[in-house]
């Protein structure tokens, strides 16, 4: 029986697993927190899907291209949207359930970027967490065996694939197959909607590891964040309801950007908040829901509302004050469509994936879509592909050997760092003083925690994707090259970023599309430590 270690337990890591072990697949799920501390848990807006006559896959294909200005990948949005219907049912069966209108069909929500309103939501704005709630109980349900509280510090290797994780405690799991779904990046930076967790530790295991990444400099910015007390998103769905972005004098500037004004693609109202506070010396903007009412703010957006209540501002009666914040990461390790990084025995799924679905910006409430989809394709993977036998030596496990660090390292300062000189708006001094930095940071060796070497590590590889992309293209914007180019097919990684050999295992090929990005691979790892 194929044993297969789960790292992650958002919708594409419980989806994997739960697909893994209806394949006949051993499986564990190894979780940093509790089982639904994930980004997941968070997801407002809802999971976009084709489940209306009125709707077309050839429509959401369509957004979701535009979105992504051009650089998707064109097989990856026909599994998305393809899939899309048969992961909705499933979610159902499994707990979902998702809002329905009077008449009884879902109650579907239109979201920026959209043609039509295709997004379903669970409980107003609670979308994340009821998804989050049903594959939990699935999962524990099925006999799944889990591991909370359990932080992944490495994958192990043994004659070039991946043959079990090494824990932050020093234990190690082995297994035949690895899946990474540990979420994305937000903690690289000092404004975030991403919770605490958010540190690109499958990112930065599977880049020690040696397997491709790409795309890492398309980092969105979601529009708006509360700018007052702790970040926390105020859902694209406000807007699609009706409300509106003002600046100090009461004016809709979003229109200065883009014909759609608030529902513009998210890189661009992102982009012209970021304007507007600039002119008014860094105030924030203002959401203007008044609108919409408090009634219904409250009862469509019942986790929003009490947040915004929380912090004494009254949203029924008065803009409200926002800012943009990182978001979402497109970029990640390099996959094929069932989930296949580079390297034999690996798999990663969900925000820490690229299969090339969101090109340079992803479509909102294609994230959940997307962890459903893959998801599944990667736990049914698993169960298919061919476990070869592994030679009996010891694995080894690459790391970093702490070290003093100077010019003083901290996880705020790389995050102001990140934030400056490769955030919404990047030009090549600032990502040239960035990458200076990091090196300094790197060349000391990896801070001792583990969380904080991930980030330093994955951070490196974003700006020096954001220096090798030239021209602004989706959410990477280049100040110094602001006219935003048409799809850009390939910038080809230099001599010192090549993908990394796939070993000698027959189903593990480089991905069809692995070269239609900014692909890298990790430099040696400055020591190798012996099981």
């Amino acid at each position: 029986m194929t044993a297969v270690v789960v790292v992650g337990s958002g919708i594409a890591g419980l989806t994997a697993a739960l697909h893994a072990a209806e394949s006949g697949c051993r499986v564990t799920v190894v979780t940093k927190g509790a089982l639904p501390d994930t980004n997941t848990r968070w997801a407002q807006g809802g999971i976009a899907a084709v489940t209306s006559p009125a709707d077309t896959v050839a429509s959401h294909a369509a957004d979701t291209l535009t979105a992504g200005a051009g650089l998707n990948d064109p097989d990856a949005i026909d599994v998305l949207v393809g899939e899309g219907l048969a992961r909705i049912a499933e979610l159902v069966e499994r707990g979902v359930d998702f809002d329905r209108a009077a008449d009884g069909d879902y109650s579907r929500g239109l979201e920026a970027a959209h043609a039509v309103a295709r997004v379903l939501h669970a409980r107003g704005d609670a979308t994340g967490a009821a998804i989050q709630a049903a594959l939990g109980g699935a999962v524990r349900a099925t006999g799944i065996e889990l591991r909370e509280h359990a932080m992944l510090r490495d994958l192990l290797l043994a004659n070039g694939r991946v043959v079990g994780i090494e824990l932050a405690d020093g234990e190690r799991l082995p297994a035949d197959a690895v899946i990474l779904a540990t979420g994305g990046a937000g903690q690289l930076y000092a404004h975030t909607t991403n919770p605490s967790g958010a540190t690109a530790d499958g990112i930065a295991a599977a880049i020690r590891a040696g397997a491709a990444v790409a795309d890492l400099e398309f980092v969105q910015f979601h529009p708006t964040a509360l700018a007052v007390g702790e970040p926390f998103l105020v859902s694209e769905a406000v807007r699609g309801e009706g409300a509106t972005l003002i600046d100090d004098s009461g004016r809709r500037f979003a229109f200065d950007a883009h014909p759609d004004g608030e529902l513009a693609p998210r890189d661009v109202v992102a982009r012209a908040n970021a304007r507007a506070m600039a002119a008014q010396g860094g105030r924030p903007v203002r959401l203007d829901a008044t609108v919409i009412g408090g009634e219904r703010l409250a009862q469509r957006f019942p986790t929003i509302d009490a947040a915004v209540r929380e912090r004494g501002l009254d949203w029924g009666r008065e803009p409200i004050p926002v800012t943009p914040a990182a978001h979402y990461l497109m970029g990640g390790v390099v996959t094929d469509l069932d989930g296949r990084t580079t390297v034999p025995g690996l798999y990663a799924v969900g925000e820490t994936a690229r299969t090339g679905v969101h090109g340079a910006n992803r479509l909102a409430s294609n994230s959940l879509l997307e962890g459903a989809v893959f998801g599944a394709r990667a736990g049914e993977a698993v169960g298919r592909d061919t476990v070869w036998p592994v030679a009996p030596d010891a694995p080894t496990v690459l790391r970093q050997a702490p070290d003093a660090v100077t010019p003083p390292f901290t996880r705020a300062a790389l995050q102001e760092l990140m934030w400056t000189d490769a955030g919404l708006v990047r030009d090549a001094a600032g990502l040239t003083r960035a990458a200076g930095i990091l090196a300094a940071w790197r060349s000391a060796a990896a801070p001792a925690d583990v969380e904080d070497a991930n980030l330093l590590l994955v951070a490196s590889h974003v700006v020096d994707a954001a220096l090798k992309r030239t021209v602004s293209v989706g959410a990477h914007f280049r100040s110094d090259s602001p006219v935003t180019s048409p799809a850009v097919d390939t910038i080809a990684a230099d001599a010192n970023s090549s993908a990394p050999a796939t070993g000698t295992d027959p189903h593990v090929a480089p991905p069809a599309h692995a070269t239609a990005a900014v692909a890298s691979t990790p430099s040696s790892p400055s020591k190798v430590l012996a099981c």
